[in-house]
């Protein structure tokens, strides 16, 4: 259930556990002055455990390396590097 933030007339701030289909107050229940919802900055975000790993991601197939033989042009086709 989600916590809203209200301020009284007064200039006093207090917060209400309330359900997201209930009504807005429209009254302290405490002191029974006139009060508005404010918007707050909501909750952080929290990053915990240990991080990321290679194993977490997709591995990409590695790239065939052609090397010129004598210093020639590379002996590998075109089509072989695509495949």
């Amino acid at each position: 259930m989600p916590t809203y933030e209200y301020k009284r007339e007064d200039g006093s701030v207090f917060e209400v556990f309330q359900s997201m289909n209930d009504d807005a107050l429209t009254n302290c229940p405490e002191s029974g002055q006139p009060v508005k919802r404010i918007i707050s900055g909501g909750g952080g975000v929290v990053y915990k455990g240990t991080g990321f790993y290679n194993t977490d991601y997709k591995n990409k197939p590695a790239a065939p390396t052609c090397e010129p033989a004598s210093g020639s042009a590379c002996a590998c086709s075109s089509e072989s590097v695509n495949n």
